[in-house]
């Protein structure tokens, strides 16, 4: 079995809040990471009433300096909202006090609605060309003070923070290949291209400081339990949340319901269908066989796995059967 990683959403759950989703998210890395899960990444998102990594960087701390090892990081920093400078300075911070532990992924869309964008001093139109720049500016400051460098990172000047390209489109896998970065693909929400990228990416890749070959992570939603049923009644809660943002009406993520096909449009559950190349539910032998078909499939070094999953308890059984099947194929 290829490594396994954490994708954390930060769930906001219908009728809690922020503070016990950031309080799940630690109990939640302190779990798998005795599961045996290589990394753990949150994700920059705005304005969106179910997820509570909004400052990932500062969510990053929190997970960070509750766990031991586990290697921590984005999934993604949406770059285009920020100066790659304080990029920079943030994670230099957080590599300063968990050395060897912290990782920066990359992403270039808006991660919020154009009114958010807009409250969060982003123009929607720009140069395209604007964030392979900021990608290399923000490479530079981990680089070692050079003579007569006018602007440093303090904390971040010689650290050499490993960086990932995110990606949901064949723009992310051909900016990762040109400048020889690991690249994860956004599979779990949108995988039509998934295929293409990955061809793409590996043909195209250039050997770089920091990666010397092609390294693909495909994200996966897993929604593992006891039977396929079970598994099936908890996915809901992540099939409702997805038809709710593309409806336009994000929020918390809802309880699991009974017979969720019943309520859907027939052009809802083609847009559902079409996350299932990417999405593994049932029971652990389910989940073992969808693992294997899919990495075969695909050939991913790795995975970063998904599980929006209404009930804390049932989410954390989610990973550990993950993790079971992971360590079963791996003796």
């Amino acid at each position: 079995m290829v490594p396994l990683s954490v994708l954390d959403l930060a769930p906001i759950t219908q009728g809690s809040d922020a503070g016990q989703a950031l309080s799940n998210s630690l109990e939640l890395a302190r779990h798998t990471e005795k599961l045996g899960f290589s990394r753990y990444w949150v994700a920059e998102h705005h304005n969106m009433p179910g997820i509570a990594s909004a400052a990932t960087a500062v969510v990053i701390g929190h997970i960070a300096g509750g766990t031991h090892a586990i290697r921590v990081g984005s999934g993604g920093v949406m770059l285009p909202n920020h100066a790659p400078l304080v990029i920079a300075e943030q994670f230099g911070t957080l590599e300063s006090l968990y050395p060897g532990r912290i990782e920066l992924g990359l992403g270039r869309a808006p991660g919020t609605d154009q009114f958010t964008a807009q409250a969060l001093r982003r123009s929607l139109v720009g140069d395209v060309d604007q964030f392979p720049r900021d990608v290399q500016e923000l490479q530079s400051y981990f680089l070692p003070d050079q003579t007569g460098q006018r602007v440093k990172a303090v904390p971040g000047s010689g650290l050499n923070i490993p960086i990932w390209i995110l990606g949901s489109s064949l723009y992310g896998a051909q900016l990762a290949a040109a400048l020889g970065l690991p690249y994860a693909f956004a599979s779990h929400f949108a995988p039509a291209a998934m295929m293409q990228a990955i061809q793409i990416y590996r043909e195209r890749f250039e050997p770089s400081a920091q990666q010397a070959t092609p390294y693909v992570m495909l994200g996966c939603n897993v929604c593992a339990a006891e039977t396929d049923a079970k598994a099936w009644w908890l996915r809901s809660s992540a099939l409702q949340s997805t038809l709710n943002l593309r409806r336009g009406q994000p929020g918390p993520l809802p309880p699991p319901v009974e017979n969720l096909e019943s309520q859907i449009s027939p052009h809802e559950k083609i847009m559902l269908k079409e996350l299932e190349i990417a999405s593994m539910v049932g029971s652990a032998q389910t989940i073992r066989g969808e693992l294997e078909a899919f990495i075969k499939y695909t050939g991913a070094d790795e995975l970063i796995v998904a599980s929006q999953i209404y009930d804390h308890d049932a989410r954390c059984r989610s990973y550990e059967i993950t993790a079971d099947v992971a360590i079963a194929k791996a003796s």
